[in-house]
């Protein structure tokens, strides 16, 4: 037997069987609360598999004594106390590839609906209109679109806006070198400013990128852009976008994510007047949290953390 490992939050059984076979004794705990933690049920457990229900901070850490790894299923680590484990010798994983071909189909498909006006035409034509004019869209083709972030999920949207004919170029602050991976252009943030047509964000969230897009940010940009956000809810200032919205100086915006989720990401805090102004937009498109949330990616999240969880116990040391 390798250790304990306890399930945290459900994922695909993939990942309890192969850790399994792979000599792992799995413990399902999905229902334990934090204070429970704290108290020691988990202190004989060597690794734990989490989304986004618990934040592992550093007082839950040292709760854990015998931990050896965390397996976080999805991309974002903000719920995670990341530099205390690396500093105490924990292992943590997550699988951003798991689920980047669901999140770059899914901001294409957000992309589009605005282009083409799909959701006002779709509920004009259920109310008994048949509106042609007023749902005239705007063709992607000749378009500068420009990712924020070029990790797994920036590729992936890069690979899905190949045909579109669309001109793609990257901004990412810690990664250079990638000019024409995936047919993208590297530019600088001035360059995008500059020329972008559409911006699409895929950033993790941190005190960095905290409220990144306000009302400074968006007025950098010398054209009305399209904004899109798939990453995490606090990198955009709502209030800001709709103000620039009703003063025409971005077109619209696609949303997966919010500012006003809860931080287990299941659910909305308390209604806002930003919160009822962006759902009275009609040149926002809206979705809950599920740019990276399909059947294929449920299984290669929990696939992927198997992998890497083994290939990290092939590396050990034998004892």
């Amino acid at each position: 037997m390798k250790g304990r490992v306890a399930f945290l939050d459900a994922v695909h059984p993939v990942l309890h069987e192969r850790l399994e076979k792979a000599g792992w004794v799995c413990d399902h705990m999905e229902e334990l609360g934090r204070q429970e933690i704290l108290e020691g049920a988990l202190k004989a457990h060597s690794g734990v598999v989490i989304r986004a229900r618990l934040q592992l901070d550093e007082a839950l850490f040292r709760s854990l004594p015998a931990l050896q790894f965390v397996a976080r299923s999805g991309a974002g680590l903000e719920n995670i106390a990341v530099d205390y484990a690396n500093a105490h010798g924990i292992q943590v994983f997550n699988s951003p590839e798991g689920n980047a071909d669901a999140v770059g189909e899914h901001a294409l498909g957000q992309l589009l609906m605005l282009f083409h006006k799909l959701r006002i035409a779709d509920a004009s034509v259920r109310n008994n209109q048949w509106e042609r004019e007023a749902h005239r869209g705007v063709e992607l083709k000749g378009k500068t679109v420009a990712i924020i972030g070029f990790g797994n999920m920036g590729r992936s949207f890069a690979r899905k806006l190949r045909g579109m004919e669309c001109r793609v170029v990257a901004y990412d602050k810690y990664v250079q070198g990638y000019h024409g991976d995936e047919g993208v252009l590297e530019w600088t943030m001035d360059q995008v400013f500059e020329q972008a047509d559409v911006v699409s964000l895929h950033l993790p969230f941190n005190e960095e990128t905290n409220q990144l897009a306000q009302q400074d940010w968006l007025s950098a940009f010398k054209r009305p852009i399209t904004l899109i956000n798939t990453a995490r809810g606090g990198i955009v200032n709502t209030a800001d976008v709709l103000d620039a919205i009703d003063a025409q100086e971005i077109h619209g915006a696609a949303l997966d994510v919010l500012e006003f989720e809860r931080r287990s990401l299941e659910g909305l805090t308390s209604r806002s007047s930003e919160l009822d102004r962006l759902l009275a937009n009609d040149r926002v498109v809206l979705s809950p949290h599920v740019a990276g949330w399909s059947v294929e990616s449920y299984f290669k999240l929990s696939d992927v953390l198997a992998d890497k969880i083994q290939d990290w116990q092939h590396a050990l040391p034998s004892t």
